[in-house]
């Protein structure tokens, strides 16, 4: 049943009728700071940092004028799926900001609204993000967070985060596979990104991650109240930031899940009675100079609704597995916007899905 406020959407599978997308307009490559020894391998960021001019520095026209071009494809299908799209007005990343206690030299971009932003039922909930590079990130969405605030939407930010050094594992090294799973962020203060979780109605699954900690897991679990359980999955990988390219909802009853990122054997047990979906060995990305994203990254995919399922063209052994799991993919070019450090389903925060909350667990 339709419902009169335009925010609403409660899990990652009901029909899709209205999206923000993300803009690449004004990106900046952020010079490397303390998160970055955890969130790319070894080596990577600085070596990106030299391909793109440096860091603190805009983009090259060359990158950013290629993902515009697989961008507006994008668009174009949602928009020929009957999905309405919403866009971002003039962003500006280039200035430099800081706190009494810490500086950076630029912002980022607002490519990955996914990251930023959660939309849970009628309410948008800005994140305490751990990125310093990111903590100005939620400016170029507050036009269109006001309209739907206006409209009758919720809107909440979580306590904004100081971001001390005390917040870092400044002696921080990648832990060996023999060792227990560390990350860069301690618990100092409650941090977590949008997209270290996924919705499936009243059950929420997120994970602990080099920007997400217990404490923000626990603000999470606390603030949405006890209409919702929130469900913490391990990660494997010592790299990890986001869960959508290791555990992503299709359906009800169905979830795609990463061989490589999860123990399948130690998932919570409500999931025994989903299918879950173990996709092919991805196909080597060859459109992304930068290579900051996980080879994972076709997992990103984005539901249209139960069946129509938008994914990197490719990633053909993915999309071969999805027909023989019943979906419709929709193939779309998508891997030049990967230098933004995002896909579909980082690029887009679902703000209207028709449907109403449920458990289905």
């Amino acid at each position: 049943m339709p419902t009169a406020c335009p925010v609403n959407s409660h899990n990652e599978w009901d029909p899709l009728e209205e999206v923000i997308v993300g803009t690449l307009e004004g990106a900046m490559f952020p010079a490397w700071n303390t998160i970055n020894v955890a969130t790319a391998p070894p080596g990577e960021w600085l070596a990106a940092e030299r391909r793109v001019g440096g860091g603190g520095s805009p983009y090259p026209p060359a990158l950013v004028e290629a993902a515009q071009r697989d961008l507006e494809g994008f668009i174009q299908i949602l928009e020929a799926e009957g999905v309405r799209v919403r866009r971002l007005d003039r962003t500006h990343f280039a200035a430099g900001f800081g706190t009494p206690e810490w500086q950076v030299s630029s912002g980022f971009c607002a490519a990955n609204p996914r990251d930023p932003f959660m939309v849970i039922g009628n309410e948008i909930l800005e994140t305490p993000m751990a990125d310093r590079s990111r903590y100005f990130e939620a400016w170029p969405y507050r036009p269109l967070f006001k309209e739907y605030f206006k409209a009758g939407a919720k809107w909440t930010a979580a306590p904004k985060p100081q971001l001390l050094d005390d917040l870092y594992d400044r002696q921080y090294t990648v832990p060996a596979p023999d060792e227990p799973m560390r990350f860069v962020v301690g618990e100092f203060e409650p941090v977590f990104d949008a997209a270290d979780f996924v919705r499936c109605g009243r059950d929420i699954f997120g994970q602990k991650s080099n920007v997400t900690n217990q404490l923000g897991i626990d603000w999470l679990q606390r603030h949405l109240g006890e209409g919702y359980r929130v469900h913490v999955l391990e990660n494997l990988s010592p790299e990890t930031i986001h869960i959508d390219t290791t555990f992503m909802p299709l359906a009800p009853g169905k979830v795609l899940v990463n061989p490589d990122f999860l123990d399948l054997d130690r998932l919570p047990s409500l999931l025994k009675r989903w299918d879950l979906l173990v996709p092919p060995p991805p196909v080597p990305i060859v459109g992304d100079p930068l290579q900051l994203v996980s080879e994972w990254a076709g997992l990103n995919v984005l539901m249209l609704d139960e069946e129509r399922i938008i994914v990197e063209k490719r990633q053909e052994p993915l999309i071969q597995a999805l027909k023989n799991w019943g979906f419709k993919p929709i193939p779309c070019a998508f891997e030049r916007y990967y230098p933004f450090l995002g896909s579909f389903h980082c690029a887009t925060l679902d703000i209207r899905r028709r449907g109403e909350l449920q458990s289905y667990f």
